[in-house]
């Protein structure tokens, strides 16, 4: 089996983590805001992940995945959803305080 896919995603959720917590500062890892929110992107994610899977719209090499699947879609793609919407919040939050100021 190739990691590529599983080690990418788990390098992209750390690189989001590093960026929101030590580039930018914004720090929403640490907010309780984050963690009460998250979890209502990550229903729509499974909801359009599951549909763009079981109807073959994407399709997965079996040799780069770990196997493990949450309606349909490898378990990698809720990494790649948790960083690409992490890293857009940061920097949105990021360009507001800059705008804003302190």
């Amino acid at each position: 089996m190739s990691p590529g896919y599983t080690v990418l995603a788990v390098a992209m959720m750390l690189a989001a983590a590093a960026l929101d917590l030590f580039v930018l500062r914004t720090r929403l890892l640490t907010r309780l805001t984050w963690w009460l929110t998250y979890p209502i992107v990550l229903v729509f994610q499974l909801l359009s992940n599951g549909i763009l899977t079981s109807t073959g719209v994407f399709n997965y090499r079996p040799d780069t995945i770990l196997g493990l699947r949450v309606f349909h879609a490898p378990v990698e793609d809720l990494g790649f959803g948790f960083a690409l919407v992490l890293s857009t919040l940061s920097v949105w939050m990021w360009r507001e305080r800059r705008e804003t100021g302190p």
